[in-house]
């Protein structure tokens, strides 16, 4: 199913429909910033064991989807390519669930906004998923 907010313009690059200026975005640069934000989001979260092994996990799946989608983007195959979009799909979803897991105090507006850009990314890798097939 394609996300009606997104015009999907390549493999590297999509447009949101929701704009009126239709801003293109670069995908391995967005990830990237995903990623560069959960960073700084963990950094600041408090201390405790449950934190401290949650955050690994929100990490991990975080820079994973951009690195996935390099690997996609490098792909020897539709086949390859495909799985490597998926992959990234699912650590999107992963980086959701951690993101509603990890306890934080003063960080609850910066979690909602991580979560809406992790499904946000989700939707789009959802969206070449099903242009690929």
């Amino acid at each position: 199913m394609l996300n009606p907010k997104h015009e999907i313009l390549n493999t590297k690059q999509y447009r949101s429909t929701n704009d009126k200026n239709s801003k293109q975005y670069d995908l391995e640069e967005q990830t990237l910033k995903f990623a560069k934000e959960v960073i700084r989001f963990v950094k600041g979260l408090p201390r405790s064991i449950a934190n401290a092994e949650i955050a690994k996990q929100l990490v991990r799946s975080s820079s994973s989807i951009g690195a996935n989608y390099i690997e996609a983007n490098e792909s020897l195959s539709k086949k390859d390519f495909l799985m490597r979009i998926k992959i990234s799909r699912k650590e999107s979803k992963e980086s959701i669930y951690w993101l509603k897991l990890v306890e934080t105090k003063d960080q609850e507006k910066s979690r909602e906004s991580l979560i809406g850009e992790a499904t946000e990314l989700m939707k789009i890798f959802g969206s070449i998923a099903e242009k690929t097939k």
